[in-house]
């Protein structure tokens, strides 16, 4: 005999069981409802018994009338009339009727899941009482950027086009997906930087949180991203070393101001070249705030249920939990990857290197620095190979193993700022816990 599945948890449909006989007469039918929070207090259940000839409803107690209450009882009584029909046509009728409600059913779960992603975000931005940004129609979003005409960018979160606001002003509007993760992220970026203001943090203008769509609007970086500076496939850039120390600084400052220059401390969590971007100037602006987490000053560790990061970048406590614990200084282990990155032009990780001994670059740069050496940089000035130096010299520092041995983002300023020969020789940075041990 079939098992009628009753009623479901809080905020689930469901469809029970139907069960024959060895008769083949049919035994049970039932169709279960409940729905907890904002429509219903109670649930709903219908069922019968075909060789009983009993029949048995238990009704819902609304909590503010909604309009699914009388179908749900229409769809109970509909399943229980289709009772007096005889086997044989009541599986063809099953078919036709159970496949379609079932879909509704769907259709019904999915809208209610983006239902309560949309009241969180509402709730939050009601909650913000001293937000900058300016919540934009998405019709004049659509304007702006005339009819999303000009992309400029695409990644994981959407896609990303040029806009101009009716000010004259070149904006980046990036329209994200829809999906628990974007939502998230859209939240994370109004919370992190729709309040804040710095010369190396990219500048949060507007957002558009509609049912069905969100975008964030920020200001224009005609130079795009740093990636393309350092890891340019012509083998050459078109920033000098002494540019490259220049947002190597700029990068530092804005990632100590999200450490040190708010009531809250925000860890970005993703600091790469691609999240660096560059305005006409060349100036660096931090951006993608989409993983960042926001702490008490007071507070030393953060308490995160999964890692946060990019390969590569993410800070190895997490990854090992043997390390340390995980803090502001995942951020410092992430610039000075970047930082290595930066002054090689090149990833730190590079299994087609032309020597074995460069395939980990950190590693190679520590060697060449023990030795008084360098790398090659042609035609650069004394002042040039200083300025690259002292960000190798800082770099090491930032990507110790343990967090404890790396410096807080205010003394990675103070070393950048300050004379080469006042930065002390790190210890050889490790790959992974084993390889410090050993």
């Amino acid at each position: 005999m079939g098992v009628p599945n009753g009623l479901m948890e809080q905020n689930q449909i469901g469809i029970s069981f139907v069960g024959y006989g060895s008769n083949g007469g049919f035994l049970y039918m039932g169709i279960s409802f409940y729905e907890h929070k904002g429509y219903y207090s109670g649930g709903f259940k219908a069922d019968a018994n075909f060789l009983g000839f009993g029949i048995s409803v238990g009704l819902p107690i609304p909590a503010n009338g909604n309009r699914l209450y009388p179908g749900i009882i229409g769809l109970s009584i509909l399943g229980c009339i289709l009772l007096s029909i005889p086997i044989g046509y009541f599986l063809v009728a099953r078919a036709l009727i159970g496949l379609p409600l079932y879909l509704a059913f769907l259709v019904y779960k999915f809208w209610k899941r983006h239902a309560w992603i949309n009241n969180d975000i509402e709730n939050f931005l009601l909650s913000q009482d001293n937000l900058v940004p300016i919540s934009y129609s998405y019709s004049k979003i659509s304007k702006m950027t005339s009819s999303f005409n000009h992309k400029v960018g695409e990644g994981g979160f959407g896609l990303v086009y040029k806009g101009e606001l009716k000010s004259g002003r070149i904006v980046a509007v990036k329209v994200l997906k829809m999906s628990t993760a974007t939502a998230r992220e859209f939240i994370n970026e109004v919370a992190t930087i729709g309040r804040i203001y710095h010369l190396n943090v990219v500048r949060l203008v507007g957002f558009h949180a509609g049912r069905s769509k969100r975008a964030l609007i920020y200001d224009f970086m005609p130079n795009g991203s740093l990636e393309k500076y350092i890891f340019s496939e012509q083998g050459a850039s078109s920033l000098t070393y002494k540019q490259m120390f220049a947002i190597s600084l700029g990068v530092a400052r804005g990632i100590e101001y999200l450490h040190d220059g708010c009531d809250m401390k925000i860890l970005h969590f993703d600091i790469k070249p691609h999240n660096i971007l560059l305005d006409e100037n060349f100036v660096p602006k931090i951006s993608d705030f989409g993983l960042a987490k926001l702490y008490p000053t007071d507070d030393s560790i953060v308490s995160l249920t999964a890692a946060k990061g990019t390969f590569g970048y993410m800070a190895p406590e997490l990854l090992y939990n043997n390390i340390g614990g995980v803090s502001h200084k995942a951020d410092v282990y992430s610039f000075g990857i970047l930082l290595m990155e930066m002054t090689g032009r090149r990833r730190n990780l590079n299994a087609y290197a032309d020597h074995t001994s460069q395939i980990y670059f950190p590693s190679w740069i520590y060697v060449q620095l023990n030795k008084g050496k360098g790398i090659e940089m042609g035609d650069a000035s004394e002042e040039e190979k200083v300025l690259v130096n002292k960000m190798m010299l800082v770099a090491l520092w930032c990507i110790q193993m343990k967090p404890i041995d790396r410096p807080s983002m205010s003394k990675v300023v103070e070393m950048l700022e300050g004379s080469v020969e006042l930065i002390s020789m790190p210890p050889k940075p490790s790959l992974c816990p084993q390889e410090m041990s050993n």
